[in-house]
């Protein structure tokens, strides 16, 4: 027979003792921003930052594994770490597809997406549809959108899941060690480019993934040896009814106050998981004591609303009572990752970088093969998380939801730092803290980066058509610095805002804006009869059908179980994902009937830029031909190349130390005598044929081609077993 126990004294994140006080903690932690700040500094010296390919593009001259560890490490924010284990202790494994699923998408961009971008000579995605349709509204739109969409999900979600594990860790002020860790990623960001971005991003894979593996591992020793080394409790003063509200694990492990004591009640109840097989034998049983609220207009909380979902190990749900319904997780979703992995800036510039095609498919397989571990270094412990945390993971009542964590909706994102801090020993805590600043700092990295080339050369180049590398590069750090700055001021509302579903958030938000940009995308590389204005008013028509969802779903609120959305059925009854396949659908199918009913694009304009003439030697008359992309030559002051009139001038000072100092710092020369010679035009068409080759080596493309077969053959035994 079920407790139920009316909300009683539960320790709140005011009340948590500080952890990370001790000296092998500080040390782990010193040790590894010692190391990425090294690794930063090396990529400087060692990479060409001062033009804008070798800044934005790295100079095409990555390998295949820094190339897929940039991938996954770009992919995997703190927002991964909370979201997937908080979403995985609310309702089981299915929130895993979400990665399984971007194992087959990424390699569409290796095979399919990237050869075209490479083709066209593009850096950025809205340059890219600006050469296949021309004309400047399709490029400012894509350019805005992103941007709108990297301030306010992106880095708001990485801010705030990386809020959530620091103050469950140590109880830090959130703004001054958010402003910290901004700061630190700006300057590697700032000086190094995308080099020191992925070399850093590899680095930071490796402590990712062992940091994971060493939770996952020693919990596993334990449960197996039924022993550990102490750690110490995070819990203010315990009475005897905390004690046994914390100690409830499920139905068959209901123990008295008095049976253990709180410093060790997180190894003890972590032997009672048993490992992977007691993971699946307890979840179900995982169910909060506290189901009576104090607040009359709640009152006896539903069974439904705190017991585990019936189909919680199912990765395949039904489709319609599913809370991820399989057509939605299957097709849905491959639309919305579709844009993520195939169009997005932040993961597609990682893939231009490649120094050739096949390198950067073998560094999609190698993306795909680590999109593996998620379920098992994150969902999974997030299960565990529950099943020994039930009154606070799994809380329902929300006045306990609020003194837990600081909302009322429920605190199932705090699951997998709680389970950190109480499990792990000194030392190995430091190092669990150094992997959630890794992602965050890694997924924060990336988006400044890939913001500040949206920025930089879809934008500033339409201000100032003129404007020389120099001049761009410095742009493109001070957007960064502004960044910085907005992400600092957006911190209040994203507190504010916090809920129990942030990974269910951003991927509603993604499912109402993103199809139409995937349509569009799809259709540009693989239909040539498809034109400018069939494409803009496809995104305009897609974008105001999503946000026709977007705006009454988030102004009534999502809700939560014990108070659900008084949002209308007809507006926000359909599964956010079933949305992005009928918004996919509409969007694509008004692309096609806008492009059929005027006039098409001449062939000639797209030799190189579709999928069905990326091997054409014909020459292209680009439609962008018009637009300065950038000078070939060191800019004219106040004014364009044809004011120029040659004459003798007399060489400028040499700078002074401090600024040749900071001119390096920044990768920028100071121009002087000692300054390399400019490319010759002979030159720079050698590097732009270099960077547009496509060519494999037919052996190691046979190696590649066989590799992907045999990931894909693994992703289907693993969504097999898990169905």
């Amino acid at each position: 027979m079920e407790e139920h126990t009316e909300a009683g004294s539960v320790p709140g994140p005011g009340n948590q003792k500080v952890l990370i006080n001790n000296s092998a903690d500080i040390l782990v932690i010193a040790a590894y921003f010692l190391l990425v700040i090294g690794v930063g500094l090396w990529s400087m010296c060692r990479t060409n930052r001062g033009t804008v390919g070798g800044y934005f593009l790295a100079g095409r001259s990555m390998v295949w594994w820094p190339v897929g560890a940039s991938l996954f490490a770009s992919n995997i924010g703190s927002g991964h770490f909370v979201g997937l284990a908080g979403t995985g202790a609310a309702s089981g494994l299915a929130v895993a597809g979400f990665e399984w699923n971007a194992l087959f998408v990424v390699l569409l961009l290796g095979w399919l997406f990237a050869p075209v971008y490479l083709t066209a000579g593009v850096i950025t995605m809205p340059q890219y549809l600006r050469k296949r349709f021309g004309g400047h509204r399709i490029r400012l739109y894509l350019s805005v959108l992103s941007l709108f969409l990297y301030i306010f999900t992106k880095i708001s979600v990485d801010m705030f899941s990386g809020a959530v594990f620091i103050q469950q860790a140590l109880g830090w002020n959130i703004y001054a060690s958010v402003i910290a860790l901004l700061g630190i990623t700006m300057i590697y960001t700032v000086t190094g480019g995308l080099a020191a971005l992925m070399y850093t991003d590899t680095v930071q894979t490796f402590v990712i993934l062992g940091g994971a593996f060493i939770l996952m591992g020693y919990g596993r020793e334990l449960s197996r040896r039924g022993r550990g080394t102490e750690v110490e409790s995070q819990s203010p003063q315990w009475g005897s009814r905390d004690i046994l509200h914390l100690q409830h694990v499920g139905p068959r492990d209901r123990l008295g106050a008095g049976a253990r004591s709180p410093d060790d009640l997180a190894l003890t109840a972590f032997h009672e998981v048993g490992g992977y097989s007691g993971l699946f034998d307890k979840y179900l049983g995982a169910m909060t004591s506290l189901t009576v609220s104090e607040d009359p207009a709640v009152g006896n909380i539903s069974s439904s609303c705190y017991r585990p979902r019936p189909d919680s190990y199912h990765l395949l749900r039904d489709p319609v009572t599913g809370d991820l319904p399989w057509p939605a997780l299957l097709l849905g979703l491959t639309i919305v990752s579709g844009w993520y992995w195939c169009s997005d800036q932040v993961i597609v510039q990682r893939c231009l970088a490649g120094k050739n095609l096949t390198h950067i498919k073998a560094g999609c397989i190698l993306c795909g093969y680590l999109k593996l571990m998620p379920m098992f270094l994150m969902v999974m412990p997030g299960m565990i998380s529950r099943i020994l945390y039930p009154d606070e993971v799994a809380c329902v009542v929300p006045e306990v939801c609020k003194r837990v964590c600081g909302t009322e909706v429920g605190c199932s994102n705090i699951a997998y730092p709680r389970l950190v801090v109480k499990l792990m020993p000194n030392g190995l805590r430091g190092l669990m803290l150094a992997v959630m600043l890794a992602a965050l700092m890694s997924s924060l990295a990336s988006i400044f980066n890939s913001s500040s080339t949206l920025f930089t050369m879809d934008i500033y180049t339409r201000l100032r058509p003129c404007a020389g590398d120099r001049e761009l590069l410095l742009v493109g750090r001070l957007w960064v610095v502004f960044i910085v700055a907005v992400s600092v001021a957006w911190l209040p509302i994203v507190q504010a805002a916090q809920g129990g579903q942030l990974f269910d958030y951003i991927q509603a938000v993604s499912s109402y804006l993103a199809p139409p940009v995937s349509a569009v995308f799809v259709l540009a590389l693989f239909v040539p009869r498809v034109n400018e204005k069939g494409a803009f008013w496809g995104l305009i028509g897609g974008l105001l059908m999503g946000l026709a969802r977007l705006i009454p779903e988030f102004s009534y609120g999502s809700g939560s179980c014990v108070q659900p959305s008084v949002c209308p059925a007809l507006l926000c009854g359909m599964h956010y994902l079933y949305f992005a396949i009928v918004l996919f659908v509409c969007s694509g199918l008004l692309t096609l009937v806008i492009s059929l009913c005027t006039a098409p694009i001449p062939r000639k304009h797209l030799h190189r830029l579709v999928f069905s003439l990326r091997h054409s030697k014909e020459e292209r008359e680009d439609l962008d031909a018009d637009e300065l992309e950038g000078p070939t030559s060191p800019p004219i002051q106040n004014g364009c190349p044809e004011h120029a009139v040659e004459m003798e001038e007399p060489q400028p000072p040499a700078p002074g130390l401090l600024r040749r100092c900071l001119l390096w710092f920044c990768g920028m020369n100071g121009g002087g005598a000692g300054s390399p010679p400019a490319p010759t035009q002979e030159e720079m068409a050698a590097a732009a044929r270099r960077l547009e080759d496509i060519s494999e080596d037919s052996s190691w493309a046979r190696v590649v081609n066989i590799n992907a077969l045999l990931m894909m053959a693994v992703a289907t035994f693993f969504w097999g077993f898990y169905a």
